[in-house]
């Protein structure tokens, strides 16, 4: 079972930005939990950020076939990036949207999100612990598939 994590842009500065908000946990303990939890799991788990569109775009299309599921974190691509949503739809695999602050608590502008419609799921506002909620979700989304 392999299922890959993507953070969106800003992610890469976590403990840094606004820990009011995003909490004082730093993108690599939160992979470094994700790990720990997928090694118990028996999930190969592969990690990805980008600051760029188009990055996102590039990695999420490179999934096809290599995937099983996914973790995304589009951060502030949720809001308005249709090149983000059409990828996701593209990968047709089990997605979970993940976002560490509760965007619907948040300014208007982050109450919706473009690719909300095309995931399994949405997290939000659960902190770090999302991205681990996520991955035991799509692992029982997974296991049941496979029987």
């Amino acid at each position: 079972m392999r299922i890959a994590v993507v953070n969106g842009p800003n992610i890469n500065v976590l403990g840094k930005r606004e820990p009011g908000i995003y909490g004082a946990d730093t993108l690599e303990q939160i992979e470094a939990r994700v790990r720990e939890r997928a090694d118990q799991l028996g999930i190969e788990v592969e990690f990805f950020q980008s600051n760029w569109e188009g990055g996102v775009v590039d990695y999420l299309q490179s999934l096809l076939g290599k995937a099983d599921g996914l973790i995304i974190n589009p951060a502030a691509f949720s809001h308005y990036s249709i090149a983000v949503r059409d990828a996701l739809s593209f990968l047709s695999i089990p997605t979970v949207e993940v976002h560490i602050s509760n965007i619907y608590a948040r300014e208007p502008f982050r109450h919706h999100s473009v690719s909300a419609a095309v995931v399994t799921g949405q997290i939000s506002g659960l902190g770090w612990r999302g991205y681990l909620l996520a991955l035991e979700g799509l692992h029982s989304i997974l296991e049941e598939n496979q029987h």
